[in-house]
This record gives C-alpha cells, sequence and structure tokens, in this order.
C-alpha cells in the first residue's frame, strides 16, 4: 500500500466524517484532522520512532498522568510537567485534539469525542504514508513491545514480532523483551528477524567476558547519509525485572561505552548520530549533556509524549531529546537536513494515532484477526462493570492499581497490598464492560505470581524507602524509572525532596500507626526472586474471581500519600 500525500490527506477527510455518527463533538476532530497528519517533508534523512506500545494492537484509551514529578533541578522542567502546565510550556491550545493526545484534562468527555487511540492496524497507515513521503525513512522501535497483553503473553511474544515485520520496523532495542528470558530473545533475534530487524543494545554484554550481546549500533545509508543508530537496552533491567531470566547477561547505563560506541561510528563514517534509547527521560537528558556527537536520542520508558525535543548543550555541541509516549499512541517523526557531512537543521513532531482519523490499513487488520482469533472467547469474557474511570499512568496510584490492590486484601486476607508501579495499561470509560482482556491488559507478564508474606513494620518502611529513592533520587543516573509502589489499606506521607531513608512517615492501617517490630500481612504479586516461583496463583485468576463476584465496580477514592514540599510542583495536577 503506498498512497501520495493528496491521496492520504483525501483518504483522512473520509475516514474523519465517517467517525462524525459516534459522537456530536467529534466534527472538531474532523476540522483537526488534515492539520494533524500534514507533515510535508523535509531535509534529506527522516527517522520515525515508536516506543513502549506493550502490545497493544488494537485501538485503546489511555489517560495521561496527572502526577508526574519533579525533584530539585527537574522541578518544572520537561518531562514532569501535567495538564495546563504541558499545554502552556508546548503552546498548546486547551480543549484541542491536541490537548486530549498529550493530558488528562476533561479525559473522559474528550475520550468519547475523538475515539480511541493506536492499534497497529491504524499505525500502520500512518508509517506508510510517511515512508512513501520520505525516501529510506527508517522506523525505530525502542522496545517495551513484546509484553502487555494477553496474546503476547500466550504466544511469547510472537503475534507483535511477526506484527512488528509486517509493520516495516527496522531498528529496535529492548526491556521487557528480556522477561520472555535470553534464549527465547536470541532466538528471534537470529531467526525471526534476520535480514530485516537489528537489535542493538551497546550497554548488554556477557557477564563472564563482557563480550556484547547485540550490535552496539548499526549504519543505515539515508540517500546518501550514512545514519549511525546506537541502542541503549534498559539499564536496569536485572533489578527491576527477574535476574534468573538473563543470568549471563549485564546491563548498566555504560556511559564511557556509549562515548566509545558514538566515536567508532563516528571514524566508520557516519554523518547523522542517533540513540535509540530506554534510559527513561531524565536519563537521556543526563546522558546527552555528558556524551559527546550524538544528534538525537530518541527515547522510552517513562511514556513521556513530549510534543517537542528538549535541546541539550554538551561539551561537543547540542543534542535533541525526544520521548515517544506509549500504547502505540504516538509516532514521532524527525526529519533532518544533512549538509557537508553534519545535521544542518531538522523538523521534528510527534503524531498522535487517532484511530477514528486514521484508517485501518488492510494488511495489519487481517493479520491482527488472524493471530487474536484463536483466543476470542477468553478474551471477551466480561468480569464485571465499571463505574468510573479506570486509568493507571501517575507516580503514586491510580484507580487500576486501586482496584488490584483491594482485589489483593480481599482474596488473600491480608491486611494491605503492594502493587509494581507499573505505567502500562489501557483505560476503560465509567459504564464499560471489564473483560478478561482489560485485565490482562494490566497484568500479563511472565511472572505473575501472587505472594502473602508476614513483614515487620520497619521492612514496609524500607520497601517504601527504596522504591521513592528509585523514583526521586536527585541524580537520575541513580532512578530505574518506575513510579512508586501502589499500596492498598496503608496511609502515609511522602515528602520527596527529603533525602534517603527520610521520604516516608506517619504510617498509618486503620487509623493506627505501623509498629517497626510488629508484624503484618502483607499481599503483592510480580516477585522477581527466583525462589518465589509459582508462590501463589497468577495475579490475574486472583483479580478476575474478585471482579466476578464484585459484578459492579463502584468508583473508590484512591489511596494516595499526603505530599510534602509539593505545592505550585507543576508535575502535580490532582
Amino acid at each position: 500500500m503506498s498512497m501520495n500525500r493528496r491521496e492520504f490527506m483525501q483518504m483522512l477527510a473520509v475516514a474523519a466524517a465517517g467517525g462524525m455518527s459516534l459522537h456530536s463533538g467529534f466534527a472538531r476532530a474532523q476540522q483537526a484532522a488534515a492539520a494533524l497528519y500534514d507533515m510535508p517533508a523535509f531535509g534529506n534523512v527522516s527517522l520515525l520512532h515508536m516506543t513502549d506500545c506493550h502490545a497493544q494492537l488494537l485501538p485503546i484509551h489511555f489517560r495521561e498522568p496527572s502526577v508526574n514529578l519533579g525533584i530539585g533541578n527537574m522541578s518544572g522542567k520537561v518531562p514532569h510537567l501535567v495538564g495546563e502546565h504541558l499545554l502552556k510550556h508546548f503552546g498548546i491550545r486547551p480543549g484541542s485534539i491536541e490537548a486530549h493526545a498529550f493530558t488528562c484534562l476533561d479525559f473522559v468527555e474528550a475520550a468519547k469525542t475523538y475515539g480511541r487511540v493506536g492499534g497497529f492496524a491504524h499505525l500502520a497507515t500512518l508509517v506508510k504514508q510517511l515512508k512513501a513521503s520520505r525516501s529510506g525513512a527508517l522506523l525505530l522501535d525502542g522496545g517495551d513491545t513484546w509484553q502487555g497483553s494477553a496474546t503476547a503473553l500466550w504466544t511469547k511474544a510472537q503475534d507483535m514480532v511477526d506484527a512488528c515485520k509486517l509493520l516495516g520496523v527496522d531498528v529496535m532495542t529492548l526491556h521487557w523483551e528480556s522477561t520472555y528470558g535470553a534464549e527465547r530473545v536470541k532466538e528471534i533475534e537470529e531467526k525471526d528477524f534476520a535480514g530485516r530487524i537489528d537489535i542493538v543494545a551497546q550497554n548488554v554484554k556477557t557477564t563472564d567476558f563482557e563480550d556484547p550481546v547485540f550490535k552496539p549500533y548499526v549504519i543505515r545509508n539515508i540517500n546518501g547519509v550514512p545514519v549511525a543508530i546506537v541502542g541503549q537496552a534498559f539499564p536496569y533491567t536485572p533489578i527491576a525485572n527477574p535476574r534468573w531470566m538473563t543470568p549471563d547477561w549485564s546491563f548498566g547505563i555504560q556511559e564511557q561505552g556509549m562515548q566509545e560506541a558514538v566515536d567508532a561510528a563516528r571514524a566508520e563514517g557516519a554523518q547523522v548520530v542517533v540513540v535509540l534509547s530506554h534510559n527513561g527521560m531524565d536519563v537521556d537528558l543526563k546522558l546527552a549533556s555528558r556524551v559527546t556527537g550524538i544528534d538525537a536520542i530518541f527515547g522510552g520508558h517513562t511514556h513521556d509524549g513530549m510534543p517537542a525535543p528538549t535541546v541539550v548543550d554538551n561539551a561537543g555541541g547540542k543534542t535533541l531529546v525526544t520521548n515517544a509516549g506509549s500504547n502505540g499512541k504516538f509516532l514521532g517523526v524527525m526529519d533532518f537536513d544533512v549538509r557537508d557531512g553534519k545535521v544542518a537543521d531538522f523538523r521534528y513532531r510527534l503524531l498522535p494515532v487517532f484511530a477514528n482519523l486514521l484508517p485501518a490499513d488492510p494488511d495489519m487488520a487481517a493479520f491482527i484477526d488472524k493471530v487474536r482469533a484463536p483466543f476470542l472467547e477468553k478474551l471477551g469474557e466480561p468480569l464485571a462493570v465499571t463505574e468510573g474511570l479506570l486509568y493507571r499512568r501517575g507516580n503514586f496510584n491510580g484507580s487500576w492499581d486501586q482496584l488490584i490492590v483491594d482485589a489483593l486484601i480481599a482474596e488473600k486476607d491480608a491486611e494491605l497490598a503492594f502493587s509494581p508501579g507499573f505505567r502500562w495499561g489501557t483505560s476503560l470509560l465509567p459504564g464499560d464492560t471489564i473483560t478478561m482482556e482489560h485485565l490482562l491488559d494490566q497484568t500479563a507478564i511472565t511472572y505473575p505470581w501472587t505472594t502473602l508474606t508476614e513483614m515487620s513494620g520497619e521492612m514496609i518502611k524500607t520497601i517504601l524507602e527504596d522504591v521513592a529513592d528509585n523514583l526521586f533520587n536527585p541524580d537520575p543516573y541513580y532512578q530505574q524509572g518506575g513510579d512508586m509502589v501502589r499500596v492498598g489499606g496503608l496511609q502515609y506521607t511522602c515528602d520527596p525532596t527529603a533525602p534517603m531513608g527520610r521520604r516516608i512517615d506517619d504510617m498509618m492501617l486503620k487509623g493506627r500507626r505501623i509498629e517497626p517490630g510488629k508484624t503484618y500481612k502483607v499481599a503483592g504479586w510480580a516477585p522477581v526472586a527466583e525462589e518465589a516461583r509459582d508462590s501463589g496463583p497468577a495475579v490475574w485468576d486472583v483479580v478476575a474471581s474478585h471482579l466476578r463476584a464484585q459484578k459492579l465496580v463502584t468508583q473508590q477514592a484512591l489511596n494516595l500519600p499526603e505530599l510534602k514540599n509539593m505545592s505550585g510542583n507543576p508535575g502535580m495536577g490532582f
């Protein structure tokens, strides 16, 4: 399928007009459609970027965060802006289709107006058009692609591997992919991707002789310009995820290794050097200030949908730092004008993928139908109806997370519960039926076991302090890029500005202070220790049982900490 620009714009108009019957307010989307996707080609080197799709093949709703706190010198800076602060910073008109794409403002009503986002069939249409209008354009995948859905889990990522080949991915890096195990990742690289898709990761080496596990970079020729793509896999994979799944691989930020890879690519003739990163944006910003010779970093992991790049100064010049959101909701488009062996100018846009405005690509739609067909009955099982909005994204808690911890407490007969600070997972609107597929969108991992542990009050505080430091350490290199562990049954205060070990205080359970020496029953899931394998039933079975009994999920107040010293922080919208 190849279209010229006029044919594509005509197709958008037809799609927008067809969507008007969905909601009276959709006329606004029709008016915005042409401008949204009208991006004339520029320069002579084009790179498309997707990241953190978390195996979402179908269009979904996805609410952006209302809390994304920046601490210290990161306060008030990208990416730690939410809501109206983000709109003002990037000059986006409130109430517009772009405002819905990039913020959580008026989310429910805007979602009804503009419809679902993402979906590989709609993304494929946009990718094909952009590649057709930009000679030699490459599609870069920042990782977290093979995990996040039931079908990805049940097929051991094969659905996403085949979908990415069909989409036209050229180069990718890794994070959650590693949770299928080292053997499976290498099998895909050496068989499915051979001659089609390169996996790059300069920071992944063997633990014995420090040999590279993947190519550190690849050089592709685009319209006569040698372009290097250096890979940076998630540096904290063995900490954030089970070490036993990749026992012979080491990760880390590897700043010196990055400089060496960039220098080697330049020495090999690369006129443009970009980094395909899964560091998280704060880490990328620091890396860009310390490593020279990088023209742009295409970042992922922290799911930050940034409408424009951040320009970072370093000893060698300037580096553009971008981040392209998550869940198939966005596609980044970077056009470089390369002259006399270096980048002279650029254009960048992060395009929201609105399913109502982009017709489904027939080949991708047929593939998705085929790969889902064996699982439809199980995926479609209705579990309950939600009275309120269900979402996950945010530093401290989301209504999906609240549902999970409430279910763990009830089903495991626990006093309190912990749930990981995961950012992936689709959103449901009030009145939607929660299906097994929706539940698995929040929980589909390869180590899903639930736990019930006796913990001292001192240990509970230690856990909270440790996770808080991962989130709020003033040095980005010591952050692990997750959000705060979700807590059920426990109230506490949090001062993100305090030093390590002193951020968490006033821990209360049912009106009584948590005692350091007292033991409490704590439910949880997703244990990373190998000895915890098969420790209890999978979390989706536990939560599904709870939902079947509930039938109606009532609107629950979120169990949020009381924050100290955060007044006026533009990363806080609640």
